[in-house]
This record gives structure tokens, sequence and C-alpha cells, in this order.
């Protein structure tokens, strides 16, 4: 009866290797319109480089499962709206990554029609020296700590002012120049301990799991952001899970934070976070 067990053994062991290497992540979301916050029914919904796609259904909602996890760019088309690319979205095999997206309608004028191929490939935000950051880059930049104003320092034609404060020098204007919106409402600064004459301080103070996506204007500033001479950093919030409760724990080199996301009510959701410090405990303990 022993020698029978000791085989079996092995044999569990396989088949439930066997299932945690079958799971698959999923996304699911809606599509809306910009203005009026309406869904938009029959958007075709696909993932870049590859085939797999679908569409919403009457309650502007999809769904892409099936995913091996990783990241992935999925991009919505429909017809009398401008085509959207949401990037960098992270997709692992144990929580529902939920991407909402928003298309705002653009008129048509049927003229006569021109094919003419372009010898370079030319992304649709340099021009206006736009650089769309997602959370997923975010995280898993080198030396960055999640943080945010560390990420920014790293692009091409920012500079900063010492190694461990977070000011931010965009093509030799001031820290000062720079102005950061958190869904449209401007804010003073994005990190802890700033001094006077300067936005930046030691510690960032936005949570990485709050934010859906960034963008960053080094130039060419939308009409609606005014006022700033450098740069204008635009944060835009995430929205918390709508289908069961989540948890996350994260545990850094310098700080422990924790997120929960949970539905409340069919139309409301709440996402809170939490994070110590614990910087003092290892100065203390080396002396």
């Amino acid at each position: 009866m022993g020698m029978r067990n000791s085989y079996l053994i092995p044999f569990y062991f396989f088949c439930f290797h066997a299932v945690l290497w079958g799971q698959t992540g999923t996304i699911r979301g809606t599509v809306t319109n910009a203005i009026n916050k309406e869904p938009i029914a029959y958007t075709v919904i696909g993932i870049e480089g590859t085939t797999i796609g679908t569409s919403t259904d009457e309650n502007g909602t999809y769904t892409l499962s099936g995913l091996q996890p990783g990241i992935y760019n999925i991009k919505a088309n429909f017809i009398g709206y401008k085509p959207v690319t949401i990037y960098e979205i992270q997709v692992g095999n144990v929580n529902t990554t939920f991407v909402n997206i928003q298309m705002e309608e653009m008129s048509v004028e049927m003229q006569e029609a021109v094919v003419k191929a372009q010898p370079f490939a030319r992304k649709e935000e340099s021009p206006l020296s736009l650089r769309s950051i997602g959370v997923a880059e975010i995280k898993r930049n080198p030396g960055g700590n999640r943080d945010i104003s560390r990420v920014i320092q790293s692009l091409p034609g920012v500079a900063i002012t010492s190694s461990f404060r977070n000011d931010i020098i965009v093509r030799g204007g001031s820290p000062n120049e720079n102005r950061f919106y958190l869904d449209g409402i401007e804010v003073p600064t994005i990190n802890h301990f700033s001094t006077q004459g300067a936005s930046g301080g030691p510690v960032g103070l936005i949570n990485v799991d709050f934010i859906q996506d960034l963008d960053f204007y080094s130039g060419a500033f939308p009409a609606n952001r005014g006022n700033a001479l450098s740069s204008v950093l635009d944060f835009k919030f995430k929205d918390a899970r709508t289908d069961h409760p989540a948890f996350s724990l994260t545990l850094g080199s310098n700080d422990l934070a924790a997120t929960v996301e949970t539905p409340l009510t069919p139309k409301s959701t709440l996402i809170a976070s939490w994070r110590r410090s614990y910087l003092q405990f290892l100065f203390k303990a080396f002396e």
C-alpha cells in the first residue's frame, strides 16, 4: 500500500503542475463615448500582433479570454470614431484585467481615396511630442522603484538636479515649469517633501496601483492644459474591479504597500491602498 502511494505522489504533482501551466488570463472592459459616456456596441477589439479579437455587445462590454500571461496592446475600431490603442496592458493568470476604453467621434467626409505607402513608420504621438506610458512600463523600469518621476527622468530630453530628488528638468526648463494633472484636475506636485520653487522631492506620492496610464507632453501642449512651459504630465486613474474583490501586496526595497479593490453597487466601485516606508528601521539597524 505504501509503494502504491509513492507512485501516486508524482502523478498528483504532475496533474497539479499541468493545471497551473494551463491557466490563462482575461481582459474585460467597456467601450464608451468620451463625450456622453454612452456605450458603443459592436466595436471591434483586437490585440496587436495577434489574430485574437472580439467585439462589444449591446451594452458596450467585451471580453478577451485565453491569453497567456504577458503584456499586450489592444486596439478599438468603430466606424465614425477615432481608433484607440491602449498600450502596456499586463495580463496575469489569476485576476481578470479590466480596461475601459473611451472613443471620440470624428467627422467622415467621403472623398477620393489615395493609397500611399510611408517609407518610415511614424507613431501617432510623434508629431505632438507625446509619450504614453503604461503601468507595466513604470513597474518594470530598472531602478525606478515604482516611482513615476524616476521613470520620466530616464526619457530623452529630461535631466535631473541630483540623484536623491525627483525634480524634472525638461529641455533645459526649470523644475517648477512642469504641470501635473490627475484625471483633468491640476495638482501642484506629485512628490513628498517638495521644496519651494521646485516640484520634486525624495519620494513620489502617487501610487502606481491607482494609475491606468500616463501621458507625458514635452511640447505642443493641449489647449486645455495651459500655463505649461516645460512639460505636462497627465495621469488617468483606473477603475476598480466590477466582478469580485481583489487584493494585492507589494514589497519594495524601501516600502510595503497593499491595495484592495471591490465592487460596491452595480454602478459604484472602491479602490484603496496603504503604503508604509521602513527606511527608518534600516537606518536604525545600520546605525
